[in-house]
């Protein structure tokens, strides 16, 4: 179970401004004060957003065998990845393979003199390929036995300084064939390390088995866990669970309620209906992960304009805040998301079980998530009325607030939610 990190933000390194402006060496080192938080908050992997050298955001890359200097060096990320693994925390890298800064070093000489011109996709005019319009990224060409090599060689390098695996950036623009080149030469090396595809839209299942991907974001529950919450119609969670048990039988697929991409959960549904997002996430099938700062809370809107994002990736403190320092919605989130992340770990089949939907209105559903032999019952009110609605068989009320169970029946109040078992 992943907590997402965007660093360069997290780290408050300057993303558009001269690092003149903001000086501080070993920001990464930032990250590794908050390892205890995600041990206590009961998560066992970090999952980075991009450390490499780049020119602003860290996805214009300009050198992938080099800790961005914004964020320190690489006897830094030595010092992390050994604190993470000390603590049993496995680290997932971001790899921007996709495209390349058009400040890139073999870019530039491609420019200048033609060399290196093999690694980037030129259009029909010759001209450089970018990514969906963005004049600064440029698509590197994955036809190309050159950049399979360097993606090889990339992969492998930071896999033997001992992270873990590989968050695939853009992998939907990639063509499948280049994945299934690269990452089956990179196990024969690595045959542990785990890769996850950032896939938007597309055939998920189909995706993996011809890339030979691990797992892919789980975009369709995400957008159906908070579109259901916010528009008050749980019908669209229902179409959403039914369509992530279907992935099942191909792969355990990566879900998340929060990234760095997208509005924060809280203020996307609410933050009396953050908890009922996260009861969800972590009481259905997939590889869960929960975005840094969204266990506190924390709120803010992502906007289609230049800095847009920035909201979103906000500088954190330099050391975890305890549960004394927040306030009371701050406090109860992380109270919240300790709870539910302790459920999980205590039902592990929960990461490969089908969900049943029991029951379902507009403002209420009750999802069963069972083996032959074991269950979780979650039930949800996003209503302003106390409700009662049927407990499945459950016996035990695991956790929610004000939670009455009596006669085969689970009364919730208004905007409640809870978790059952037994």
């Amino acid at each position: 179970m992943w907590w997402h990190v965007y660093p360069l933000g997290f780290t408050g390194a300057p993303i558009r401004e001269t690092e003149a402006e903001h000086p501080e060496p070993h920001r990464l080192t930032r990250i590794e004060a908050w390892l205890d938080h995600v041990v206590e908050l009961g998560l066992n992997g970090i999952a980075l957003g991009p450390i490499f050298a780049s020119t602003t955001h860290g996805y214009d890359t300009t050198d992938h065998l080099s800790i961005d200097p914004r964020l320190g060096d690489e006897d830094d990320l030595r010092s992390l990845v050994a604190a993470a693994h000390d603590r049993g925390v496995r680290v997932l890298l971001d790899g921007v393979f996709n495209h390349v800064g058009r400040e890139h070093p073999a870019f530039l000489s491609a420019l200048e003199s033609g060399e290196g011109a093999a690694l980037f996709r030129l259009g029909a005019d010759g001209k450089p390929e970018v990514f969906e319009g963005h004049d600064a990224l440029v698509e590197l060409d994955h036809s190309s036995d050159a950049v399979v090599d360097l993606v090889v060689e990339v992969m492998d390098h930071w896999l033997r300084l001992g992270v873990d695996g590989w968050r695939l950036d853009a992998a939907y623009s990639v063509p499948t064939a280049f994945w299934a080149r690269v990452l089956p030469a990179v196990r024969e090396r690595h045959p542990q390390a785990w890769f996850l595809g950032e896939v938007i839209h597309g055939d998920y299942a189909q995706i993996v088995a011809e890339s030979t991907m691990d797992s892919v974001t789980q975009y369709e529950l995400w957008q159906g866990i908070w579109h259901a919450l916010a528009d008050a119609n749980l019908f669209e969670l229902q179409h959403a669970i039914v369509r992530d048990d279907e992935l099942l039988a191909a792969f355990v697929p990566y879900t998340f309620v929060g990234n760095h991409d997208v509005t924060r959960i809280a203020s996307a549904v609410g933050p009396d209906l953050a908890p009922h997002a996260l009861a969800v996430l972590m009481t259905v099938a997939g590889t869960p992960a929960i975005y840094a700062g969204d266990e506190l809370g924390m709120q803010a809107v992502k906007e289609e304009r230049i800095g847009g994002d920035d909201a979103v990736r906000p500088e954190m403190p330099p050391v975890p805040p305890t549960a004394d320092e927040l306030d009371g919605p701050a406090a109860h989130m992380l109270h919240v998301t300790r709870t539910l992340v302790a459920i999980r770990r205590r039902h592990p089949w929960l990461t490969r079980a089908h969900t049943d939907v029991v029951d379902v209105a507009n403002g209420t559903i009750v999802l069963r998530t069972a083996t032959a032999d074991a269950a979780i019952v979650t039930l949800l009110n996003i209503t302003g009325e106390a409700v009662t609605l049927p407990a499945a068989d459950a016996t035990e009320v695991l956790a929610g607030d004000d939670v009455h169970l009596a006669d085969a029946h689970a009364t919730l109040p208004p905007r409640g939610w809870a978790v059952l078992g037994g």
